[in-house]
């Protein structure tokens, strides 16, 4: 699959991976900062912004649409930096590919599973909650953003998280409403994305890793630090104060700080 992507800037490329809900877009700010130094590409994955639908939403979908993408580039390698479900196809992608990726920058996840739709825990049930919400809102009932947002608010009442969700809102050609996502394709496929990722416990991928936690978010805990270092050997660990699961929007200065302490020192 051909992915959508942006690309700011000269020097080693950076590869960024978003999250679950997620486009390039979120990552504008950060590109940017990072463009002084390297080349970054932040790309849409499948389902997603404006890359195309497909049926299928699963990590090896995913990891096989990012080689392509490294294949039409023709980057021999790279920094890869993935963000939740992001992060989970950027650890995997390293694994598969480990030739590619120079260094790895893996934000609030962890590779386990994140508990099944039959036992769902408080990340399965926000998830479950927001891909109904998107199912049960049809955009192009609406004239003005607005009154999606007046509707979403019932399902989402976090203001910060509905703002987020709803820059996936967009109008097609003919200035109707409608959601960039593929909002069926990832209901669909949304057990096999809090799934374990298929890392043998024992991989040793011997690439340096920084793993990057929110303070408040328990999506990354301290306990998976050492499942981590038995496949990633060389991962370091740092935690982000006053910052959540969107520890690159929660603090944005200090994220890039880090980010960018850990690629100087491994160059």
């Amino acid at each position: 699959m051909q992915l959508y992507f942006t690309s700011i800037g000269d020097g080693d490329p950076v590869v960024i991976l978003h999250g679950l809900y997620g486009n390039s877009d979120n990552w504008y700010s950060i590109a940017k900062q990072l463009s002084s130094k390297f080349k970054v590409f932040s790309l849409d994955l499948r389902n997603h912004g404006r890359s195309p639908h497909a049926s299928s939403h699963t990590f090896d979908d995913m990891v096989a649409d990012v080689a392509e993408f490294f294949q039409q580039q023709q980057l021999s390698k790279a920094h890869i930096l993935g963000h939740s479900m992001g992060g989970k196809v950027a650890m995997l992608f390293a694994y598969r590919h480990r030739a590619l990726v120079d260094k790895l920058i893996v934000v609030d996840i962890a590779p386990r599973e994140y508990i099944s739709l039959r036992e769902p825990n408080d990340h399965v049930l926000q998830h479950l909650n927001i891909i109904q919400a998107y199912a049960a809102i049809d955009p192009a009932k609406y004239s003005t953003r607005t009154e999606v947002e007046r509707a979403f608010a019932q399902y989402i009442p976090d203001q910060r998280i509905r703002q987020f969700l709803l820059k996936n809102l967009t109008r097609d050609e003919q200035g109707t409403f409608r959601w960039q996502l593929n909002v069926s394709a990832l209901q669909q496929n949304l057990p096999a994305l809090m799934t374990k990722i298929d890392i043998p416990a024992n991989a040793q991928i011997n690439i340096p890793a920084l793993f990057i936690k929110g303070e408040r978010s328990n999506y990354l805990s301290v306990q998976d630090f050492e499942s981590i270092k038995q496949i990633f050997p060389n991962a370091e660990f740092t935690i982000i104060p006053k910052a959540g699961h969107w520890v690159h929007a929660e603090q944005p200065e200090l994220f890039l700080q880090k980010v960018l302490e850990f690629l100087d020192t491994h160059t």
